[in-house]
C-alpha cells in the first residue's frame, strides 16, 4: 500500500512541475533532447545496423 502512495505522490509532483514550467521552456527542453539523439536502430540494437549496412554496401555495388 505504501508503494502505491509513493507512486501517486511522485506522479503528482511531476505533473505539477510540468504545469508550472512555462510553455517556451518546455519547447526548448524538448528541442534540446531531439538534437543529440541517435536513431532508434542504434539505441535498440547498438552497432549491429551499422555493421550490416557496411557488409551489404559492397554487395549492392557488385549487383549494379
Amino acid at each position: 500500500m505504501e508503494k502505491k502512495e509513493e507512486l501517486v505522490k511522485y506522479v503528482t509532483q511531476q505533473v505539477v512541475k510540468y504545469i508550472d514550467t512555462p510553455k517556451e521552456v518546455r519547447k526548448q527542453v524538448k528541442a534540446g533532447k531531439k538534437v543529440g539523439r541517435e536513431p532508434w536502430q542504434y539505441r535498440w540494437f547498438g552497432m549491429l545496423p551499422f555493421v550490416l549496412r557496411m557488409w551489404m554496401e559492397p554487395l549492392r555495388r557488385k549487383r549494379g
